[in-house]
């Protein structure tokens, strides 16, 4: 029985010192597969299971948003079968949390851009998000041919088109208008980011939101992630002393 999940009947981590919004870069699906001597879309598959259910346990011990990294900007450059077995992978999810997820009381939103993605994958997206709209509980951001750099980059050409048609002016640009113009507009800013497979770096994801975000890297590789490791993760947060630039 995990910590998180029996609140009540332990000391540390309490409710209180759970993060409200979780930031995971799921990675290390290819290296898991060429260990086994499997095609790297094999890891992506285990990898996909593995997302499912550390999802539902967030929802379950008490966390309001998560935001995945599923396929960033850059990752179109992979060998073409991979990237057919992601989207492939995709449409199944989407199918499935179109059939079985409805149970959950989770909200499904997708970040970044969406028209280089194919268009029964579009219209499942909007599906999805439609299909859970009315749900109050946790708010699962998927992100989707996303990039940190690329999200900026959209939001400063909205706030642009804003000032060359009057209704803004450049002194008006705070970070509160840029923050408005991203794809989390509405959502807090990731209290922690989450790694596994020993990589030590952000790769373009969530670059604004992350600024004053708790880093933890853990050397596992996404498929074999579980409970117990997210547990640890949230245990090394609640020891974590943020003072967001104060003393």
């Amino acid at each position: 029985m995990s910590l998180f999940h029996r609140k009540k009947e332990v000391s540390l981590p309490t409710e209180r010192l759970l993060p409200q919004h979780i930031g995971i870069i799921m990675d290390g699906n290819g290296r898991w597969a060429k260990r086994r001597g499997l095609p790297r879309q094999a890891g992506h598959g285990y990898g996909a299971r593995v997302f499912r259910t550390i999802t539902k346990y967030c929802e379950k011990i008490g966390i309001r948003y998560v935001t995945v990294y599923a396929f960033s900007t850059e990752n179109w450059r992979r060998p073409q079968e991979e990237v057919d077995a992601i989207m492939n992978l995709l449409r199944d999810y989407l199918r499935e949390s179109l059939r079985d997820f409805q149970k959950e009381n989770i909200r499904t939103r997708f970040i970044g851009e969406r028209e280089a993605l194919a268009p029964d994958i579009r219209a499942l997206i909007e599906e999805a998000e439609s299909s859970t709209a009315h749900k109050t509980g946790m708010v699962l951001n998927i992100a989707l041919n996303y990039g940190g750099r690329d999200e900026l980059v959209h939001a400063m050409r909205s706030l642009a088109e804003e000032v060359k048609a009057g209704r803004l002016s450049p002194e008006e640009i705070d970070e509160t208008r840029i923050s408005d113009r991203l794809y989390t507009a509405g959502q807090p800013d990731p209290d922690m980011i989450l790694r596994p497979s020993g990589e030590y770096r952000l790769s373009n994801f969530m670059i604004w939101q992350a600024a004053y975000s708790e880093y933890v890297f853990q050397d596992i590789l996404w498929p074999d992630y579980r409970q117990k490791d997210l547990d640890a993760a949230l245990e090394e947060y609640a020891r974590r002393n943020r003072r967001f630039g104060g003393i």
